[in-house]
């Protein structure tokens, strides 16, 4: 049985959380903040979560335990099998990833801890932010998932990306990044009935607290 190392409110612990909820694979679920613990640098060498406990050993790095689980494992396919139409999917991934969720991760302080900063890095978040969303409109179909018309690991990272990165745009720049983006608006309010992203979200949501908690202390030292 898989294990699944992180914590419930970590997005990208998510990301295959539910990759493993979809596929209909059975895991356990320890929960573990990243961490420089010499025990848990052997495991994850960076000390970030997620990690993927396997027969063999560990998995870590997100991209690369999702690709093990379509590779090896059975149940619900999350790439197409056709390459071009697969490499789209994974440059969609990429795009998502670099274009939008790592220029959110910017405005993360300011918007969800109560830190502030400077306007220079406000500036370059909004901006990444804009270039992302619409490099996302360019490439994504939407038709009506991200890549056509299957769910596929591109509508994962969209799910986990977009909402983060909207409530900072929100948060600091007063901006509704999906205001003329009707379709990628549906799409995130048809994934949110998703049985198992509602299990995800109830999850998040009973876990933040001891995450608040854990956070605060460590920003007291």
């Amino acid at each position: 049985m898989f294990k699944l190392y992180g914590f419930a409110v970590s997005n990208y612990f998510n990301m295959v959380k539910l990759a493993l909820l979809e596929k209909g694979l059975t895991f356990e679920e320890v929960t573990l903040y990243g961490n420089q613990s010499e025990e848990f640098l052997s495991i994850s060498p960076r000390g970030k979560v997620p990690v993927l406990g396997v027969e063999q050993g560990f998995i870590n790095e997100t991209s690369a335990i999702l690709d093990y689980l379509e590779e090896s494992s059975v149940g619900k396919a999350l790439l197409p099998h056709e390459p071009f139409a697969r490499a789209q999917v994974r440059a969609l991934v990429k795009e998502i990833e670099l274009y939008i969720e790592l220029p959110a991760r910017i405005g993360y302080p300011q918007a969800f801890f109560g830190a502030s900063i400077s306007d220079a890095l406000k500036a370059k978040c909004r901006a990444e932010l804009l270039a992302g969303v619409a490099t996302l409109k360019r490439h994504a179909s939407f038709a009506p998932y991200v890549a056509g018309d299957s769910f596929s690991l591109a509508d994962i990272y969209f799910l986990y990306s977009i909402d983060l990165a909207c409530g900072v745009a929100k948060k600091l720049f007063d901006l509704d990044l999906l205001a003329d983006f009707p379709a990628a608006r549906e799409l995130l309010l048809r994934l949110n009935q998703n049985p198992h992203v509602k299990r995800i979200a109830a999850d998040k949501e009973a876990a933040m607290p001891a995450f608040v908690a854990m956070a605060q202390a460590k920003a007291k030292g």
